[in-house]
Order: C-alpha cells, then sequence, then structure tokens
C-alpha cells in the first residue's frame, strides 16, 4: 500500500459522516462476497478496510443495523441517517476491528485486496477476484 498522507479520511455521500485514521493503522482490506453485504451495498460484494477500532475517529450521527451472519457472528452495519451511506461496520465477536467500506473513503486508491471471503455466494456477474486467495466463507481464525 502507497500513500502520500499518514491520514486517510472518509465519510458517506452527504457528508455528514466523517472519519479518520492513520494509514500505518491499516491492517488489510478484502472483499466479502456474503449475502447480506450484498443486500447492504446494493452490489456484488462489500470492499472493506481492516482498521483497529482505537485507531477510528467517527464523526456524526451514524445509524446501525444489527444482523446474524451466516457463521453465527453479530455483524452491524454502520451508515449515515441522511444518505443512507454505509461507512463502517463491525463483528461483535471481534470488537477490537472497525471495516470500514473501501468506497466511503475519499480516496482509495491505494487499497489492495488480500483476499476475498464467501466465494460460495459470489454472483456470476460479480466473480471472485482470482488475484487473491479466496475463503469459501469466513477465514478460518
Amino acid at each position: 500500500m502507497k500513500r502520500e498522507s499518514t491520514t486517510v479520511t472518509g465519510g458517506c455521500l452527504c457528508r455528514d459522516v466523517t472519519y479518520q485514521f492513520a494509514f500505518d493503522a491499516v491492517i488489510s482490506a478484502h472483499h466479502c462476497h456474503c449475502k447480506d453485504c450484498q443486500k447492504s451495498t446494493g452490489s456484488g460484494k462489500a470492499t472493506i478496510v481492516f482498521v483497529p477500532t482505537e485507531a477510528l475517529s467517527v464523526d456524526g450521527d451514524v445509524k446501525s443495523y444489527t444482523v446474524t451472519g451466516s457463521d453465527g457472528s453479530h455483524v452491524t452495519r454502520g451508515f449515515c441517517g441522511r444518505c443512507g451511506s454505509p461507512v463502517i461496520s463491525f463483528v461483535a465477536e471481534m470488537p477490537e476491528i472497525r471495516f470500514v467500506k473501501a468506497g466511503s473513503l475519499d480516496d482509495p486508491s491505494w487499497v489492495q485486496i488480500t483476499s476475498s471471503y464467501w466465494q460460495k455466494s459470489a454472483m456470476p456477474w460479480a466473480p471472485v477476484d482470482e488475484s487473491c486467495p479466496a475463503f469459501k466463507g469466513n477465514p478460518e481464525a
């Protein structure tokens, strides 16, 4: 990953919700093809950047919706209550990590995907990127 600035910024479409984190805090980035991510993005997948919770600063009123995922974990998806843009999500069983929606970054050009999750539910019109590892579901811990 290469980036000019040390601070990463982003937010929703209307800018009522914004966030920032240190570039050096980024853990990794992935595509998720699970059915819930497809529904929540209205697309074939969610592209997410893993950031430690304590490294992320969020401003604005983030609304959320929690579901029980396919593997039994509790996934909370955060979005702007005004424009509806998805911005951040997390898994209750992994409170130390937040999943920032790559499309909500002000400059997502530096994002490098390291794997795909839920290959088994990828749509033919949004196939898994074959240039990186893929997991049938969530990766094993």
